[in-house]
């Protein structure tokens, strides 16, 4: 993906007022176990398979039949501007999970260690989000990306000419509030 410039950038708190949401058992150990051995390891993959992924699958199960994600993808929607390559993650606010459908609300981008590595690639994704889900007949005003690096999680919001990112990183110390920031999401999306 193309590196994206906003014509308006800003750096505010988004979701800092947004509140916990329950989860399930099964993330919580999941996590307990999880979440050491990532960090030892301390790859990309491992942080992505151990920690990102257990996350995004438990906000999937809670919004069923809402949503649907992605792993992986190629997400080619116009070369000529650079809007073309692999997404990490991609969450579409359709249940349709065979095909990518618009539209698409969320993407993730998993970053080894570093969160601002993460933000231009980010950006540039939700860019072609817009594009992909306008192609679609499914514009939507407004579009979230995520950058973690599977313990810190950033969120940003993209409407019109204008992206913001949060001030506020969250630690998966913190996983209530990470799963309420994409159930907010969800919500708002609908």
């Amino acid at each position: 993906m193309k590196v994206y410039t906003p014509q308006n950038f800003l750096i505010e708190s988004l979701f800092s007022d947004i509140a916990d949401s329950a989860y399930s058992d099964h993330l919580k150990e999941t996590l307990s176990y999880n979440v050491p051995l990532a960090t030892s390891i301390n790859t990309e993959k491992a942080r992505s398979e151990l920690i990102v992924i257990p996350v995004l699958v438990e906000v999937l199960k809670q919004a069923q039949p809402q949503i649907s994600l992605f792993s992986g993808i190629e997400f080619n929607v116009d070369k000529n501007q650079g809007l073309n390559g692999v997404c990490d993650y991609i969450i579409s606010l359709s249940p349709e999970q065979l095909i990518l459908d618009a539209p698409i609300i969320t993407l993730v981008e998993a970053k080894n260690d570093n969160l601002k590595s993460g933000l231009a690639q980010c950006m540039a994704e939700m860019v072609a989000s817009r594009l992909f889900n306008q192609q679609k007949g499914q514009a939507l005003e407004t579009i979230y990306g995520v950058v973690t690096t599977g313990s810190l999680w950033n969120f940003l919001i993209l409407r019109g000419q204008t992206m913001s990112v949060d001030r506020d990183e969250y630690h998966i110390s913190n996983v209530a509030k990470i799963i309420g920031i994409f159930r907010e999401i969800i919500k708002q999306s609908n």
